[in-house]
């Protein structure tokens, strides 16, 4: 039986930029910004989506990554009982929540550091923090210097090596299943973080919840190393989502199927995404619009746990300013969704009902079948059944003869429920239209 994550598409929230909340935190109460999430639901379960990424999610300065206080929900999107209703009406509609885990850094308005900045040598506190020292100051003004998140010193570097800061934070993980009920954590930087750390945090959540996920923001290196029955459940394929927009810009299927063979050993369980909160819109990254189509085909079937960054469904484009990422975050309401729903709209959720109902996308072995510059077509094995995908980058139809890996007499397409098409030969004849494909469902003759 397959985990709720292996079965998992997700549903990708930034809540202060969706939400329009302000960017700097200064309200006296709590806002009613869950009201306007709590709308989101019912259009996330229409697309398909079952589990939902929302963050970052709790007290901080501006960007929401600057933390002031893990244990209380943003005051500009609500308070803590606000979250706690809108997980359980997830949980009430078959949608599982993950929340941001910001771990490695804290804002400078954080207890720890706050005390630090009074007391000096003398906080209890002082060794919370990377590289503490009273030998030269910050440029921020403190009496103190220490390490920053890239430089960045509103984000000073937390010191996870020192058990207090373990134990504190695993109280916090704790708190957030006990208060909230979450279903995993998403680990910001996860990169950098200390690996007995994460090792340790494994070991203590796999006791707090059933299936409880953990997963790392990792963009570079080898992703066994984060990967593993000690550590993490999954990371986010930052390898997989490069090669995708650049091998539909390129028309070359042949950079997504080499890095899909040379994950396949972890491909199934790692988070996949053609955009998100830190890229550039996917609708922005491509040369040609019409590829959105294929390029979620391949997102949604090929190994790994797809996800859908908010407005992705509308093809909503944006691009990263040197200065700034707000063009990728931008507020939208519900009210709006008549309006923006699009061709994509609907394809998307019929692939989010396709991957949801089909256990040969739930950690299902992967097999390469075709491959050409503009031609790629691949099967995900079952018990006893295959689904084969087949996409066109070509702005021209194509007709393929591809290989069916299991003896049988007929496909029947997935995406066009009535149409049945023969097995002759071994091999089933497609016809794709221009940038779209096709989802062949197959099952062995007996």
């Amino acid at each position: 039986m397959s985990t709720w994550y292996e079965r998992g598409v997700f549903y990708h929230m930034y809540p202060l930029g969706m939400t329009g909340a302000p960017k700097h935190n200064d309200p006296a109460k709590a806002a009613g910004r869950f009201k306007e999430l709590f709308q989101w639901i019912p259009h996330i379960k229409s697309l398909g989506c079952n589990a939902i990424y929302i963050g970052p999610l709790f007290e901080s300065t501006s960007h929401g990554y600057d933390t002031r206080d893990y244990k209380l929900v943003d005051r500009r999107l609500g308070d803590n009982q606000a979250f706690k209703d809108f997980v359980k009406q997830c949980h009430d509609s078959g949608i599982k929540v993950v929340v941001d885990g910001v771990f490695n850094h804290t804002g400078r308005e954080f207890f720890a550091f706050k005390d630090i900045q009074e007391k000096k040598w003398d906080s209890p506190y002082r060794d919370w923090y990377r590289g503490v020292s009273f030998d030269w100051q910050s440029p921020c003004g403190d009496s103190f210097g220490y390490e920053a998140w890239q430089g960045h010193f509103e984000l000073p570097c937390l010191n996870l090596p020192n058990p207090e800061v373990r134990s504190y934070l695993f109280d916090v993980i704790r708190f957030w299943v006990d208060e909230f009920d979450i279903d995993g954590i998403r680990l910001d930087c996860a990169n950098v973080l200390d690996f007995n750390f994460m090792k340790e945090m494994r070991s203590v959540t796999s006791g707090m919840k059933d299936d409880f996920w953990l997963m790392g923001e990792v963009i570079h290196g080898d992703y066994s190393r984060w990967v593993n029955q000690e550590m993490l459940h999954s990371v986010t394929n930052y390898e997989l989502h490069k090669s995708l927009y650049s091998g539909f810009n390129d028309h070359n299927f042949f950079e997504i199927a080499h890095n899909v063979r040379r994950l396949e050993a972890i491909g199934r369980q790692l988070y996949t995404f053609v955009d998100n909160h830190d890229e550039d819109r996917i609708a922005s990254k491509l040369v040609l619009k019409e590829h959105l189509f294929p390029i979620y085909l391949c997102l949604f079937t090929l190994p790994g746990i797809p996800s859908i960054y908010y407005g992705g469904e509308w093809g909503v484009e944006g691009k990263r300013s040197n200065t700034s990422d707000e063009a990728l975050r931008p507020a939208f309401s519900m009210d709006q969704a008549d309006e923006l729903h699009c061709e994509l709209t609907d394809f998307l959720s019929a692939m989010g009902r396709i991957h949801d109902g089909n256990q040969e996308f739930h950690g299902g072995r992967y097999q390469e079948l075709l491959l050409t510059n503009r031609q790629y077509a691949f099967a995900r094995h079952g018990e006893g059944s295959v689904i084969i995908t087949a996409a066109n980058n070509d702005d021209n139809e194509a007709e393929l003869d591809i290989p069916v890996p299991i003896q049988a007499s007929e496909a029947v397409s997935l995406l066009e429920e009535d149409t049945i098409l023969p097995i002759t030969g071994g091999k089933v004849h497609v016809k794709l239209k221009g940038n779209r494909g096709a989802v062949l469902k197959i099952k062995g003759d007996k």
